[in-house]
């Protein structure tokens, strides 16, 4: 069982998961979307999987950046586009095993998706 955390190092939240896997013993690979590039990010599956709604985050600064014209006409395609120009538009962190994706960080969420 292969798990894959995809984030930003510098981001709270993505330490603290990291912080979390680690204390549980859990053996991970990091992905940065800053420091590894975009390239290998499955951001196509995810579009594709859950939509951009689940996939950007919309509480960021860096949605909050984006001119309202960008935000109304939003879709996966548009979505993609700017998700590999600014990747701190993905909802972070995303952590991957065998096919399945969980996005954000709960304890909880991360107990039962490590099992």
């Amino acid at each position: 069982m292969m798990i894959t955390l995809y984030g930003i190092k510098n981001c709270d939240t993505v330490k603290k998961a990291r912080k979390w896997l680690e204390q549980n013993d859990v053996e991970y690979t990091f992905h940065d979307f800053r420091d590894n590039g975009m390239d290998s990010v499955p951001l196509t599956d995810w579009l594709n999987e859950f939509g951009w709604e689940q996939v950007l985050n919309r509480r960021s600064t860096s949605w909050r950046a984006l001119d309202d014209a960008q935000k109304e006409s939003m879709d996966n395609k548009a979505a993609e586009q700017l998700a590999l120009e600014i990747p701190t538009l993905i909802k972070r962190p995303v952590m991957t095993r065998s096919g399945q994706t969980l996005f954000g960080f709960k304890a909880d969420s991360y107990a039962d998706f490590v099992q």
